[in-house]
């Protein structure tokens, strides 16, 4: 368990920007997605979307925001983001068209996860900036996107 006491910043914050791009590009972003019925305590335990066992605690005058920069070493970071993570769930019509949706995923540096046949993008983004990035891959029908199952 790794415990996480107090808020070191917001991840936007310019003086974090060039450590967090390349953690970005090594895979080292974490993200601890708060259910709206914790957003308002000030000690809690949650895992983040890499399985790192957090338990965080905050002083009486912090309040923890969306995008708060909760650990920051040469090897990870953890960024507090309020509600579930979002995803987009897709389906390659055939091993061509997969191997094609699987470049773009990796080009782009999207995180995902696969569930059987479905490869599962993990959001960070408005849902549209994904489906532009993929769009003549849906329009031609190489890939669909799928309802959560």
């Amino acid at each position: 368990m790794l415990r996480l006491h107090g808020i070191m910043g917001r991840a936007d914050d310019k003086i974090y920007a060039r450590q967090l791009h390349t953690l970005e590009h090594r895979g080292g972003i974490e993200l601890l997605f708060v259910p709206p019925e914790d957003a308002g305590r000030k000690r809690f335990r949650l895992t983040t979307d890499r399985g790192t066992d957090c338990a965080v605690s905050l002083d009486r005058d912090e309040e923890l925001i969306d995008g708060a920069l909760l650990h920051l070493d040469s090897d990870r970071a953890i960024i507090a983001r309020f509600g579930e993570q979002q995803v987009l769930r897709l389906k390659a019509r055939d091993d061509a068209s997969a191997l094609k949706l699987g470049w773009h995923a990796g080009n782009l540096h999207w995180r995902v996860r696969f569930e059987g046949d479905h490869l599962v993008v993990l959001l960070d983004a408005p849902l549209a900036t994904y489906r532009a990035r993929i769009q003549p891959l849906l329009d031609s029908g190489e890939v669909v996107e799928r309802a959560h199952v």
